[in-house]
């Protein structure tokens, strides 16, 4: 199993001379670029202007024109949760601006498959629609928008996927990833391309019919939808993406915001009141795309769009059962992957450079979290694989830093013509179809491909720690301070550290999870520390009375108690 080694951030940022933060804010800060304390402010005021995006004005003028004039909008969504608070952001947005005549259409996962296809736009013509708004898709829609432009209705795509050379012939590309596109956030979600296309809608009645209500729409009300697309997609958190998330949880912490996610938060048993960003990821996320993985988006929309506490509670708990049973189904898809991974140990030294696998029995609606779970504990590249019903082999693929798995799927459709039917997505994650005959020549281009694009050195399975928290420092102020410090996500890390202790007690809960009571070497204080999933980390306790663990600060709140305790992610 791959070593794990910790390596110590360097605080590179200048914000670390700052003499008015506290000392440890300033190393956190410091080491993850922070260079002044205006990189600290999050107010909506600083984020950037709709005018960089290229196509975002057009767009808004095209979708003005279809309010004044009552057209027919439709919007066309994804099956995730990017996608689904990406369409409940702008039927809400758009209904408040004026649009009378709007509904959307999603692709489902397992009968339509990703994106704009021909049938969808026939699904949306035959409905009535004038104009195609696509909202976490689209950019590699390109037979789908020919099918659009040959019905007489105009596409506008909002989308933040990487675009292949040419792009769609739609009315309107609004997507920061776009070549000529000079907008300085190239992570925004795709519920965040949608946000600012109703910010450019907004200044655009402004300038032209300041007396419309779309004028007045306070447009930050549905930053709510923002901040939960933008965790649940995991991309990085910029200085940008840290501003929506930051606004959309403060709203969220009030209570002002979708009764949906109220009922989500609540179902997980949660409270509002000192939600974190990463809260979102484990909570809110999840519950949505489980319609979306098992069933049907659609329930994730409706409760997001409910309108009262009642049925939005409901629809919370409709998607919290389909979350347990996607847990249920995942668990015996990992337990067959352990059991595929254990053979090719017994037949190879080494693990491959790029993990794919596949299952007869799997659940395409699952394969990439399983995907992700397996490349958290092999650290490689993993791409794992669910059949449909006509001959194709679904895939889902995850990386890891340095190894852009988009890219390195265009190198093998490009090196072998044919065994890959289409492909999209970012640098970590992408998603694939292989024709089921093609499997044996698409797995040999894929190692053939990663043999000249991987070294050995990007396998290594690394923790970055911020250091080494003195004994005092392990207090509730600390994890108080450092949560304020927030968001923290993907690309803006939450603080991790590292040190030794004494094991004064060790024992484990349903047999899954490890539960220590530790002594920092230099203290006789103890704290509790608990590691989750233990059994399938790619270490195993073997009882020693002293360790090293890399891990992050909780505070467990119990009987009225509130303690530190450590989150460990992994013994060393």
């Amino acid at each position: 199993m791959t070593k794990i080694e910790v390596r110590r951030r360097s605080p590179k940022g200048a914000i670390l001379a700052h003499p008015e933060l506290p000392p440890l804010l300033r190393h956190i800060y410091a080491c993850r670029g922070v260079n002044s304390v205006d990189e600290l402010s999050l107010s909506a005021t600083g984020l950037l202007h709709f005018n960089q995006l290229t196509d975002c004005g057009l767009a808004a003028e095209r979708v003005a024109q279809a309010i004044q004039q009552q057209q027919s909008i439709c919007i066309c969504g994804d099956f995730d949760a990017d996608g689904a608070t990406s369409v409940a952001l702008l039927m809400q947005g758009l209904s408040a601006m004026g649009a009378n005549k709007l509904f959307y259409l999603v692709p489902n996962r397992f009968t339509d498959g990703y994106g704009l296809s021909p049938s969808l736009v026939d699904c949306a013509h035959r409905d009535g629609a004038q104009l195609i708004i696509t909202v976490d898709n689209g950019v590699s829609s390109h037979v789908g928008v020919e099918r659009a432009n040959q019905l007489g209705m105009d596409v506008i795509i909002t989308d933040h996927h990487l675009p292949s050379e040419a792009l769609p012939k739609a009315y309107a590309i609004v997507n920061p990833n776009r070549r000529d596109c000079s907008f300085p956030s190239k992570n925004l979600a795709g519920v965040g391309v949608a946000f600012y296309l109703l910010l450019a809608l907004r200044a655009w009645f402004r300038n032209e019919q300041p007396n419309h209500i779309a004028a007045q729409v306070n447009v930050a009300n549905y930053l709510d939808y923002v901040a939960v697309g933008t965790v649940a997609d995991v991309v990085p958190l910029d200085y940008n993406n840290r501003i929506l998330v930051q606004q959309g949880l403060a709203r969220i912490r009030q209570r002002r915001c979708a009764p949906g996610i109220l009922a989500l938060i609540e179902v997980a048993g949660r409270s509002p009141d000192n939600l974190q960003a990463t809260d979102l990821g484990f909570t809110v996320g999840p519950r949505i795309n489980a319609a979306g993985r098992l069933d049907d988006i659609q329930m994730g929309i409706t409760c997001l769009l409910a309108k009262d506490t009642q049925h939005a509670r409901m629809l919370a708990l409709q998607l919290d059962e389909l979350n347990r049973q996607r847990r249920t189904i995942e668990q015996d898809m990992q337990h067959d992957a352990e059991r595929l991974l254990a053979n090719v140990a017994l037949t190879e030294q080494s693990l491959p450079t790029v993990l794919a696998i596949q299952n007869a029995d799997w659940h395409q609606g699952v394969i990439g979290i399983l995907a992700g779970r397996l490349k958290e504990r092999l650290h490689r590249p993993v791409m794992a694989f669910a059949p449909d019903d006509e001959g194709r082999l679904k895939g889902s693929c995850r990386s890891v830093p340095g190894i852009h798995i988009r890219d390195l799927l265009e190198q093998v459709s490009a090196q072998s013509p044919g065994c890959i039917e289409r492909f999209g997505g970012h640098a970590m994650a992408a998603g694939l179809t292989v024709p089921a005959a093609a499997w044996d020549r698409f797995y040999q281009t894929v190692q053939e491909v990663a043999a000249r694009w991987i070294n050995a050195e990007a396998l290594e399975q690394v923790i970055w720690s911020d250091g080494e928290l003195a004994a005092q420092e392990l207090s509730v102020d600390t994890v108080e301070t450092i949560q304020q410090a927030g968001p923290f996500g993907q690309g803006f890390p939450l603080p991790l550290f590292d040190g030794e202790f004494r094991v004064v007690q060790a024992r484990w809960l349903k047999d899954v999870h490890l539960k220590l009571v530790v002594q920092p070497l230099d203290s006789d204080q103890i704290f509790d520390a608990i590691a989750f999933h233990a059994k399938r980390a790619p270490w195993e306790w073997s009882g020693e009375t002293q360790v090293r663990l890399a891990y992050q600060l909780a505070i467990n709140e119990f009987r009225g108690q509130r303690n530190v305790q450590l989150m460990i992610q992994a013994v060393l």
